[in-house]
């Protein structure tokens, strides 16, 4: 019983090694791939143009509300309570809209983030497929530092991939 026990797991050892032996991993940081592509510095400048045009129209809506506001102030005292009623009414729906405007800015902001970095994952995934079955490798770990990976001692394909794409 002893022995057939034993036998079952130098099988099973064996059987285990044979298969990593066969299994082929390579790792690549993806994120450095991704930022050397010519690509992401044409949507990083794309994203810094649409970036400062929210700043700009922002700060002309801030600067327009402080404006205000000191004007209001000022003429609060000889104003009657009506229009200081009106006014501080005009100045929370001015606020509320500048609030508004700085949200839907942010979120449009991720979209197209989003928008323009997809195509360049695909590419930069699609370039990484190919050298790896090139090589013959199995598996591809991203060895982006907090990426999960501890140790990536093994084969970089992050040169390999540069070259499919051209640079």
């Amino acid at each position: 019983m002893k022995q057939l026990k034993t036998l079952a797991i130098a099988i099973v050892l064996f059987i285990g090694t044979q298969v990593s032996a066969q299994t082929k991993v390579a790792h690549i940081d993806v994120q450095a791939l991704m930022t050397s592509m010519p690509e992401m510095k044409t949507a990083q400048d794309q994203m810094k143009k649409i970036q400062d045009t929210y700043d700009k129209d922002y700060k002309n809506m801030v600067a327009e509300y402080q404006t205000k506001l000191q004007k209001y102030e000022q003429e609060a005292p000889t104003a009657g309570d009506a229009l200081n009623e009106t006014r501080s009414k005009e100045m929370q729906d001015m606020g509320a809209r500048i609030q508004q405007f700085q949200q839907t800015a942010q979120k449009e902001l991720g979209q197209k983030e989003m928008d323009l970095i997809k195509p360049i994952m695909e590419k930069a995934q699609a370039a990484i497929k190919k050298v790896a079955k090139e090589k013959g490798f199995n598996y591809v770990l991203d060895s982006t530092t907090g990426s999960g990976v501890l140790v990536a001692d093994g084969t970089d394909l992050l040169a390999d991939v540069k070259k499919s794409l051209g640079f």
